[in-house]
């Protein structure tokens, strides 16, 4: 089960998505996210996110879920981020949303998710970046202990660290929200459809949305015949996390 700290922060961040400036900020992710998963194809997309709401409704995957982190979800799964209940090699698009934000243990949740994730399988993955306005206001709002400021906002630079280790290319980077953390004027979602990249993309907003892939394996480039080395490198392991389902929600339950 979550711990208590960790079920607080969920639930909190929970009420905030659901605040007039929390809803802005799902907006702009949303519009960003459709353009992203209608271009990934596969068999098996995952969702895990700090909130309920669906995000892959563009994704022309046919198996589509989300992964429920508290008891009280409804959805026919819950389990840890850390202990994902799925085989190795199996899910083709993994979507995380805010969840290395604001529970615990960050690396180990991407571990597990590296260890499920299909070779040349997505990931794509938002959070909140300290390198932003949003990141200054977070040093004296975090005393408040109010979502989001209570939040772990992590670097994308160390993220991307974490990612190369674990076997998985950066394939690009996206950022929005460039304002203040106040509610703007506009209620229209951004558009996007002319493309991604026809948008200012700065690495100072307040969102990233990375987007990695994951490697077959790794190999160093190959030596001059005369050197006595070998050609390759060894392959990269990631070590498999205890696996185990921590409740599955069953019909009339």
């Amino acid at each position: 089960m979550l711990t208590e700290q960790s079920h607080d922060a969920l639930m909190n961040i929970r009420r905030w998505f659901g605040s007039d400036l929390g809803e802005q900020v799902l907006r702009t992710e949303q519009a960003i996210v459709d353009e992203l998963l209608a271009g990934f194809f596969g068999y098996h997309l995952l969702q895990v996110s700090v909130q309920e709401r669906q995000l892959h409704s563009t994704s022309p995957i046919r198996h589509k879920f989300s992964l429920g982190l508290a008891a009280s979800d409804d959805v026919p799964m819950i389990a840890r981020a850390t202990e994902l209940p799925f085989a190795d090699d199996s899910i083709d698009v993994v979507l995380l949303h805010h969840i290395l934000d604001f529970l615990d243990s960050p690396q180990d949740t991407l571990r597990e998710i590296a260890r499920v994730s299909l070779p040349m399988g997505h990931l794509v993955i938002i959070g909140f970046n300290p390198i932003s306005s949003w990141g200054l206001w977070k040093i004296p709002a975090s005393l408040s202990g109010r979502a989001p400021w209570r939040g772990r906002f992590l670097r994308p630079g160390r993220l991307m660290d974490w990612l190369n280790v674990l076997n998985f290319t950066i394939d690009r980077a996206h950022y929005c929200i460039y304002g203040l953390p106040v509610v703007g004027k506009a209620d229209q979602s951004p558009d996007f459809s002319q493309g991604l990249s026809r948008r200012v993309n700065l690495p100072v907003g307040a969102v990233y949305v990375i987007v990695a892939r994951k490697q077959i394996g790794t190999f160093t480039p190959m030596r001059p015949v005369w050197r006595t080395q070998s050609a390759f490198g060894k392959l990269s392991v990631v070590r498999p996390a205890r696996r185990g389902l921590l409740s599955s929600r069953k019909d009339g339950d």
